[in-house]
């Protein structure tokens, strides 16, 4: 009986989802805790900030370095591993007396943050052949589940206890949950269905006539090309609306709307890449966000905005997803750790540039418009590259792959 796609393939990807739901949270965190810091410290804005941007950088670094440690010692490990720095950092956030020391912190707390999201979509992507666009698409939408309930579930706690509190009881819940269930992951797969994974991998790697390195940075590229086109709304949304003067509530709900669609368009996503594969699928969801991004550009009522940031989710929830499947479809199984972990790296700075240069471009331009239409022609980089990448993948008969 084979194990890909078996009872036990979904059994592991509903724990698989679980920890990513829990693991995550060290990404949210310090965006509920961000004011209460601002308060305690007396701080600006900006110097706020910084201990979201450390974990994010730690959160990008985190993906492929975690991802290399998988590949080596298995995902078990790695998520004990990464459940400890998690804890330690939020440990050293709660004695920290400074910003600066808080930002520290936060990197630890990022990095070991992302094992919940690049290793572990490589990880459950070993355990489904037929299946595998929607195993990766459900265990990616556990970072944005992560970031829909802990915020809810901690604000209670921050209000009543202190930012403090809410460190403290995710360190003890991360311990106490997800070393438990990373046992239940330590099975291996067999030698046999290895050998046949990366055989597979090896012969889709002729068909595109790139080395695997070669590949990898051109996902790389087009990873960044796309979430810098995606940051401007979901960075920006809630500033757009304040301009516009809808104030920040009807932002953060025109936020929140786009992640619920995100997590559809994720699993939608997913069931479209079993048919038409990992190129065509982050194709077309590249494609729809750029329609979305223009549809921003006449677009200034309230219902419109609603709408279009409806529409945005729905477009872009399935293209992150999307680059772990051509990996997996393109590049050896043995290294779809630091494969994957790299990708989505590169998609994450992809982010953190896009929202820093939409900013930069209001500041000089005084409008959203040149943002939304910088991030639209980043976007046809995206597209340019995997257009590109769908021609040259027709059949090939060299005798062998580059290294």
């Amino acid at each position: 009986m084979p194990i890909t796609d078996s009872s036990y393939s979904w059994i592991r990807l509903v724990l698989t989802l679980v920890i990513a739901m829990i693991v995550n949270v060290g990404m949210w965190a310090i965006i509920v805790i961000m004011p209460a810091v601002e308060a305690e410290f007396g701080a600006g804005r900006a110097e706020a900030s910084m201990p979201y941007t450390l974990t994010m950088i730690g959160f990008a670094v985190g993906n492929f370095v975690i991802g290399k440690a998988v590949d080596r010692f298995g995902v078990t490990v790695s998520l004990i591993g990464a459940a400890l720095g998690v804890a330690l950092g939020f440990g050293l956030a709660t004695l920290s007396q400074s910003i600066a020391v808080l930002s520290l912190a936060q990197l630890l707390v990022g990095f070991a943050s992302a094992v919940g999201f690049g290793p572990l979509i490589a990880d459950i992507s070993h355990w489904f052949v037929r299946r595998r666009g929607i195993a990766v698409a459900l265990v990616a939408s556990g970072n944005y589940l992560s970031g829909a309930i802990w915020p809810m579930v901690l604000a209670g706690m921050l209000e009543a206890a202190g930012w403090r509190a809410v460190y403290l009881f995710m360190a003890v819940v991360t311990l106490a949950s997800v070393i438990p269930l990373s046992f239940a992951l330590r099975r291996r797969l067999p030698t046999d269905v290895q050998v046949a994974a990366q055989a597979q991998s090896m012969k889709n790697a002729l068909s595109s006539g790139l080395s695997p390195r070669a590949l990898q940075y051109l996902l790389g590229l087009a990873g960044i090309g796309c979430c810098v086109a995606m940051s401007m709304p979901q960075v920006h949304i809630v500033s757009y609306c304040v301009d516009l003067g809808y104030g920040p509530a009807v932002g953060a709900e025109m936020l929140a709307l786009m992640l619920l669609g995100g997590v559809g368009s994720r699993i939608v996503s997913g069931l479209v890449a079993d048919k038409l594969g990992g190129v065509k699928t982050l194709l077309i969801g590249s494609a729809l966000q750029c329609l979305a991004l223009f549809l921003y550009l006449p677009s200034g009522g309230l219902v419109s905005l609603y709408i279009v940031s409806l529409i945005f989710g729905l477009s872009q929830g399935g293209i992150v997803p999307s680059y772990a499947l051509i990996v997996r479809e393109y590049m050896p199984a043995r290294e779809a750790g630091a494969r994957v972990g790299f990708v989505m790296m590169a998609t994450i700075l992809g982010m953190a540039l896009g929202g820093w240069m939409s900013g930069w471009i209001y500041d000089i331009s005084g409008s959203y418009q040149l943002a939304f239409i910088n991030g639209i022609l980043w976007n046809g980089l995206n597209i340019a590259i995997m257009v590109w990448l769908l021609i040259r993948s027709r059949p090939r008969t060299p005798s062998a792959v580059p290294a």
